[in-house]
């Protein structure tokens, strides 16, 4: 991709829902030069360590989330020849089956889409500045990082 194409990269950190077909339509915006949209959403789920999950509060460093967040899309622009990158993390108290996160890159070929999002993905889960709280029938408990999330991260190296 030449210097006049740099890939245009939107991140956004913010309590409200989202519609994945507005942040769908955002990333085909360049439609006639792009091959391949690919795109993750992930959802608060209502079990984990062995409990179930009433509600989940997450907490970000304001600035500093969003500045992580740019940096994550960058690395995969630099990798990738992608046209679009749409990052969207909600933060506050979240039910089962919400909406967590939005993840979307459109590129020229669905390999790089796919490598792209997922690398993405796979970053935000171990470097971007989110607290989880969730709470359960037995409290609250912070939840820390999985050794799994590390792990898929560490595959880019």
């Amino acid at each position: 991709m030449s210097q006049s194409e740099a890939c245009h990269i939107e991140v956004m950190v913010q309590s409200a829902d989202f519609s994945q077909a507005e942040l769908y339509e955002r990333l085909r915006a360049d439609s006639p030069a792009i091959g391949a949209i690919c795109s993750f959403v992930g959802l608060m789920r209502d079990f984990n360590q062995a409990s179930e999950v009433r509600s989940m509060f997450l907490e970000h460093y304001p600035g500093m989330t969003e500045k992580v967040l740019q940096d994550i899309a960058r690395q995969a622009s630099e990798r990738w020849q992608l046209r679009r990158i749409v990052i969207l993390h909600r933060v506050g108290e979240l039910l089962p089956s919400d909406q967590i996160v939005f993840v979307g890159v459109s590129g020229t070929h669905r390999g790089e889409a796919f490598a792209a999002c997922e690398f993405i993905m796979d970053f935000l889960k171990t470097k971007a500045p989110f607290w989880k709280r969730e709470q359960t029938d037995n409290g609250q408990r912070w939840v820390d990082a999985r050794d799994s999330d590390q792990q898929a991260a560490d595959r880019w190296r």
